[in-house]
């Protein structure tokens, strides 16, 4: 069945059963042909040390910067700069 003009005419329950059922056959032939990029995830994240709540999140929120990254993973890589500050502290420490 073709639909030539969306606005011309009224599907019947059976004709909009049918069409449910062949974008459901298409969408099972096509997810057979590809690879999810959700069971991909796992498997790249296998060799990482993160806790099952941070690969979800990871997961969940895709995070694009790294600053997003040290945001949702609490055990993180942070660069760790010498301020000049933390150097004249030292020096006037007394002790």
């Amino acid at each position: 069945m073709e639909v030539k003009d969306a606005n011309s005419a009224l599907l019947s329950n059976y004709e909009v059963f049918q069409l449910l059922t062949d974008l459901k056959e298409q969408r099972k032939e096509s997810s057979k042909n590809k690879h999810s990029s959700g069971q991909e995830f796992p498997t790249a994240m296998k060799n990482h040390k993160l806790t099952k709540v941070e690969k979800l999140q990871l997961l969940n929120h895709r995070p694009m910067t790294a600053v997003e990254i040290q945001l949702l993973v609490e055990e993180s890589e942070e660069p760790k700069t010498n301020t000049s500050d933390d150097v004249t502290m030292d020096e006037e420490d007394p002790a």
